[in-house]
């Protein structure tokens, strides 16, 4: 029998508040009043008191009371309403409290659900006031997503005749056999280019979704089986899509591009960590070849960091992409060497402007309309929030950056930073290595429709043709009790050999990867736990349904796995074993599907020589001179109000606060600094909570500089993000990258010549400031093909972008600073040189004034400054510190005295470098600078610390709590009271 019980609010509902003030927002004012109801639908039979248990173990009893329907039993509505929405899962989308629900009741109960037992979940709005139906419909339609969610909804008429919402069961349903089919590759190469464009022809004409193979590669499959005398079978068809989509191969960067016939990667990442590493003290340990890179921590432990992009599934659904993002990346610290306890998470959420809703359609008839940028924000924060705060990982550190191209498809990053011991029972723990005749099993959790093309998706732009079964959800429940089984116990008994994620492409990338270890693998796929039967075989074996990891284990050690695995509730199943037969064989049903040569899936795609040229003329740009094409204010207090208010460099506390950064323990300095609680750009933590040593990162990204400047973007990418963390103490000569290029259009020569020009940067630069990087991820077709609100076709590109993240060990955490001023009196110094570099600067932005003047950086002048300045930082001499980026010096000084909560008097005469209008050294985004205070006794020291380097005192810190700045000539341009400021930094999203 099933049963629903729904669960109400005796009194204040947070929740239900909540969201009539985001609706009323949206204009719908007529919403008098709104409740909430959260419904539990169980389809198992339970006696009354039974259900009564449960229902008491559902709710609060002091603020929440329940009621029960069946088929035979109705109730009365909780109040008087006008309509009732109801919105729940699709069928086969993960319900991760449902999820939860049910392992309560079996603990409860000490019972198990059968396979065709389950709870689902769902919600029922109720609104009150003047609303009629198409009304309502909008209202529904600004609440729930349509790819992942179903909705229902009844008048209150209907609902009373009704007894209530009706009893939905939502199970999967796959009437059809499971069936394997052979793809006749003999055919046009027109056939070839669709079947890689659009997927396997299902037998009623339709197309499974995408392969992502061009035609050089589907002609290099078709000739590969016509020498083995047959045509693939689906399975291996969509097996070799997996392994060589670009989002797994990486494509654009490993092939020859003009005369760089290694391809980018090897010539300008790689080969710059293998020349920094012969050069320098070697503190890596292991890079680019492993699920995270990895630097030396202390003599005990090694420390792990990677950061990947989860863009495209986050426009279809904001919370299932980011959520997956950052339990995947969880997964890639779980995945490093023998398995890395994550210890800290990051994140960067590149939006369009969440107040503005331009509408965009997915298809000519607008049945397919993209969701609105505040839908898309406020899902991918809430899907971070989930995963990183379910699992019990801190989130310290992250940032927002907002820009109009980011409408079509958001950037989503997420990073996790790993702790592992450097040897277990004296085995180097980065080392790892599957064996044949080692079991291959499946931990984690079941594998469903959900991520199929997951990998070939995220390889092409967005369009109507995206698939919806694309998209996961992750459940960091599940994910948090297969970890700590890991990496708190089977790790360091040495149970398995090898272990990796699944990930992209999921057990068929996993098991292939591996099995490229042993030499080989053959796979039992009817044993795969499945969340539901009816799956083709095909289906299963690419499935990235989330929360499992693949291992090696040998078979000596399989019952004490099992046991172990078995305690903690984490379901572990033999798929297979490991072989040196040179091949991946798969079989169903005792019938092999797959039998693909190893060399062929792994190294068999065909090199295409790219070729590139200029930036398209449409991005050239005039130069801005001073006093050129905008007028100098003459109020520039309004302006720096302004410039506080704007999207890049106002508070984004909102989002901080809501990410746990103290569990675990390990925050030295979080996200929000100082008293007024200012948003910095790096952060620390101590990982091993007996010792004072720290870990510490940052980051660093500029959008805005790429169409004009590339090369130099790069450049400022590399410095900021080592500036920042330098600026906070960390030593520069112990510093590690990460690179995430997030491109656009990588298939047209123009973008190519673009990320040339900035991976040819990255070479320099790193190389300059002596910066191995460790580990990467690119993401080259962030595009939006789709229809305006007309109908009309339009493209959204986002702007060529390159995070950059530094990494690094901090010595003593207790020597390092915070941006925060701290004591009247302490004196101001700027480090660095000023020049009018405001090219795509958040002062230009603002007056829409165009330069190609980016900023440039001097690599030698500013690496000998940092190095003076960690000196300077070990004596003790810095109060505070702020790195000078986005907004310039005025924001850089006015975010110091909202985080000490105490003014500030400087003037900018005598500025160093050439400036010649007061605006222009307020907002210039120079780089290589850095803002600090010192006591006044330590001065003669500071001075002699950094003597040979470009510092000037430029004023101090005052009781009064006013920001004063004196120009270029001497006269007071800013008089700005702090609390003003302070309003305007955080009036924002003040509301959010």
């Amino acid at each position: 029998m099933v049963t629903r019980i729904g669960i109400g609010s005796k009194i204040f509902d947070t929740r239900a508040i909540t969201r009539q003030k985001k609706l009323h927002k949206l204009g719908y004012k007529s919403i008098t009043a709104l409740q909430i109801l959260d419904i539990y639908t169980i389809d198992k039979t339970f006696t009354q008191n039974q259900l009564e248990k449960i229902a008491s173990k559902l709710s609060n009893p002091v603020t929440q009371n329940y009621i029960f329907r069946t088929e035979k039993i109705k109730v009365e509505p909780p109040t008087k309403f006008t309509w009732a929405i109801e919105i729940g899962f699709l069928p086969g989308v993960t319900d991760n409290i449902g999820h939860t629900t049910k392992e309560i009741i079996e603990d409860l109960f000490k019972t198990k659900f059968k396979d065709t037992e389950g709870i689902y979940t769902s919600q029922v709005t109720f609104l009150e006031g003047k609303i009629s139906k198409p009304e309502a419909l909008e209202i529904a339609g600004s609440i729930y997503n349509p790819l992942i969610k179903r909705m229902h909804i009844k008048s209150f008429t209907e609902f009373t005749k009704d007894g209530g919402m009706d009893v939905v069961v939502p199970k999967v349903k796959l009437s059809l056999k499971p069936t394997i089919s052979k793809v006749n590759l003999h055919v046009s190469d027109d056939e070839l280019t669709k079947i890689g464009k659009q997927g396997i022809a299902n037998p009623d004409g339709t197309r499974r979704g995408p392969l992502a193979l061009d035609l050089t590669y589907m002609k290099t499959i078709q000739q590969h089986f016509k020498k083995l005398k047959r045509n693939p079978t689906d399975i291996e068809l969509e097996s070799l899509a997996q392994t060589w989509s670009e989002h797994c191969k990486h494509t654009i960067f490993a092939d020859p591009i003009d005369e760089l016939k290694d391809g980018l990667f090897k010539t300008y990442i790689k080969k710059a960590t293998e020349e920094i590493r012969k050069t320098k003290e070697d503190f890596c340990v292991s890079v680019f070849t492993d699920n995270s890179g990895a630097i030396a921590f202390d003599e005990n432990y090694l420390i792990t960091h990677k950061v990947e992009t989860h863009n495209t599934p986050s426009i279809l659904d904001p919370f299932g992409g980011a959520i997956t993002g950052i339990v995947g990346v969880n997964r890639d610290a779980m995945g490093f060497g023998m398995g890395a306890k994550p210890i800290a998470n990051f994140y960067g959420f590149c939006f369009a402007d969440p107040r503005v809703d331009i509408p965009l359609y997915r298809d000519q008839k607008k049945t397919q309309k993209v969701l609105s940028s505040r839908r898309i924000m406020d899902g991918v924060i809430d899907g971070v929030n989930a995963g990183g705060n379910q699992s019990g990982i801190p989130t310290p550190q992250g940032f927002v950056y907002f820009h109009e191209r980011f409408r079509g498809k958001p950037g989503v990053f997420v990073g996790t930073v790993g702790l592992i011991p450097r040897k277990i029972k004296g085995k180097l723990s980065h080392r790892k290595k599957s064996r044949p005749g080692d079991l291959i099993v499946m931990l984690g959790g079941r594998v469903g429709k959900d991520g199929i093309h997951g990998a070939t998706f995220s390889s092409e732009a967005i369009d109507s043709g995206s698939p919806a079964t694309a998209v996961q959800i992750g459940d960091p429940i599940t994910q948090k009790k297969m970890s700590d089984a890991i990496v708190k116990e089977a790790r360091d008994l040495l149970l398995y050999t090898s272990i990796t994620d699944n990930g992209a492409g999921g057990l068929s990338c996993s098991v292939a990867e591996m099995g490229k270890e042993s030499g080989g693998a053959l796979v039992t796929l009817e044993k795969v736990p499945l969340k539901y039967p009816g799956l083709d075989p095909w289906e299963t074996w690419i499935s990235e349904s989330q929360e499992r990891m693949t291992l090696s284990i040998p078979k000596k050690n399989w019952e004490k796995f099992s046991e172990l695995m078995k305690r903690r509730g984490v379901e572990a199943t033999i798929i297979g074993e490991f072989t040196d037969s040179g091949n991946c064989v798969v079989t169903y049903n005792d019938k092999t599907i797959m039998d693909l040569d190893m060399k062929f899936l792994h190294d068999g795609l065909p090199q295409r020589t790219l070729k590139t040229t200029g930036s398209p003329a449409s991005n050239a740009v005039a130069e801005t001179t001073a006093g050129g094409r905008i007028m100098e204010s003459k109020n520039q207090e309004k302006e720096l109000s302004e410039m506080l208010e704007r999207l890049n460099i106002t508070s984004f506390e909102f989002i901080s606060q809501q990410y746990d950064h103290i569990v675990q323990g390990n925050a030295v300095i979080g996200p929000l600094q100082g008293r007024g609680r200012v948003n910095g750009d790096t952060s620390v933590i101590r990982p091993v909570l007996s010792s004072n040593k720290g870990a510490i990162m940052s980051q660093a990204l500029y959008p805005a500089y790429s169409e004009i400047d590339p090369y130099n973007m790069a450049a400022s990418c590399i410095d900021s993000a080592i500036r920042n963390a330098v600026a906070t103490g960390a030593n520069p000569a112990k510093l590690a990258l990460l690179d995430n290029f997030c491109w656009c259009s990588s298939n047209e020569p123009e973008r190519l010549g673009q990320l040339k020009l900035a991976a040819k940067a990255c070479y320099d630069y790193a190389v300059a400031y002596g910066t191995p990087f460790i580990s990467g991820k690119d993401s080259m077709f962030n595009d939006f093909k789709g229809f305006d609100n007309n109908g009309k076709p339009i493209k959204i590109s986002v702007p060529p972008t390159l995070l950059i993240s530094s990494f690094g060990v901090i010595d003593d955490v207790t020597s390092v600073v915070s941006l925060d001023v701290k004591t009247p009196e302490d004196l101001l110094y700027l480090l660095g040189d000023t020049y009018e570099e405001l090219a795509g600067s958040e002062y230009f932005e603002m007056k829409n004034a165009t330069s190609n003047a980016v900023p440039k950086v001097d690599s030698r002048k500013n690496k000998k400054m940092y190095a003076a300045f960690y000196k300077a930082i070990k004596k003790n001499l810095i109060a505070s510190s702020i790195s000078v980026g986005r907004g310039g010096l005025a924001v850089a000084i006015a975010k110091k005295a909202i985080g000490g909560m105490l003014g500030t008097d400087v003037s900018l005469k005598n500025i160093p470098g050439e400036v010649t209008r007061d605006d222009f050294a307020l907002y210039s985004e120079s780089q290589g600078r850095i803002l600090i205070t010192i006591a006044k006794e330590n001065k003669a020291a500071f001075e002699k610390a950094l003597q040979g380097n470009t510092i000037l005192q430029i004023g101090k810190v005052t009781k009064d709590p006013t920001i004063k700045i004196k120009g270029l000539k001497g006269n007071e341009i800013v008089n700005l009271n702090l609390k003003k400021a302070t309003n305007s930094y955080k009036k924002t999203f003040k509301d959010y």
